[in-house]
């Protein structure tokens, strides 16, 4: 019986400004990627989104991006690998003061936007940010986005790491991801589809229709995606039939 996570970015909020839709998507998830208060989230949005996934017995992460409010953390920032760690380590102790008032724990990271493009194309900047991790958790998941990513991770010592995979975006041939400045509806029944197939095989079709490997065992679904309930619910109905088992991070990882 294959067992996936689910995660999601959350917690992105700020003031009167409300991003996503964390309180209908929590409920059908099992890893919450909870910003960390640089790119976008806010004190009183980070305690709620903790509270909401405790609620829901959902996994906890930090999401910590460049300190970038204005441009939601997307625009790249020169910083050296010394300052990138500084910068998870920051918004990582911040989640973690939240979870442990609410009486869980922080399980993994997840870097945000051009943060997970600066680690992406530097190893340098990955390992850091990696090292830093295990200096104030040791049991502390990297969640990768991509390929590259993962085998950096793979190679620092008692590091544990989760390949993600995507289904409510498209892959090109070579496994890199088609992003949109805007998310658009999606066929709930195609990104089921897909969820099945990674889940299942390992593999998705590509936009020119090759079938690729994508060796995730977890699945990030957009909150901000319109219609990212429809799509969950679709996802959720297809589990029994296909003998798929949902479980946090801390148990596929």
């Amino acid at each position: 019986m294959p067992t996936i996570d689910i995660n999601c970015d959350m917690g992105e909020s700020f003031g009167n400004w409300t991003m996503g839709q964390d309180a209908a998507v929590m409920p059908y998830i099992t890893s919450a990627n909870i910003a960390g208060g640089y790119h976008a989230g806010d004190p009183h949005v980070m305690r709620e989104t903790v509270e909401l996934a405790a609620e829901h017995g959902v996994g906890i992460g930090v999401h910590p991006g460049l300190p970038d409010r204005m441009g939601f953390g997307r625009r790249k920032m020169d910083a050296t690998p010394e300052e990138v760690r500084d910068y998870v380590v920051y918004q990582l102790g911040a989640l973690t003061a939240f979870a442990r008032r609410h009486g869980v724990t922080v399980e993994h990271v997840k870097p945000h936007g051009a943060m997970y493009s600066m680690l992406s194309e530097s190893t340098e900047h990955a390992r850091a940010v990696m090292e830093g991790m295990l200096e104030v958790d040791e049991d502390l998941i990297y969640l990768a986005t991509d390929m590259n990513i993962y085998e950096v991770a793979q190679e620092v010592d008692g590091l544990s790491a989760v390949f993600e995979g995507y289904v409510d975006l498209d892959y090109r041939a070579d496994r890199s991801l088609i992003v949109e400045k805007q998310l658009a509806d999606r066929d709930p029944e195609l990104v089921a589809d897909r969820f099945v197939s990674i889940a299942t095989e390992g593999v998705v079709e590509a936009v020119n229709g090759d079938v690729i490997e994508v060796p995730a065992d977890s699945i990030c679904i957009h909150g901000d995606n319109p219609n990212a309930v429809p799509i969950l619910e679709a996802i959720h109905d297809r589990l029994d039939d296909h003998d798929i088992e949902l479980a946090p991070l801390a148990e596929v990882a």
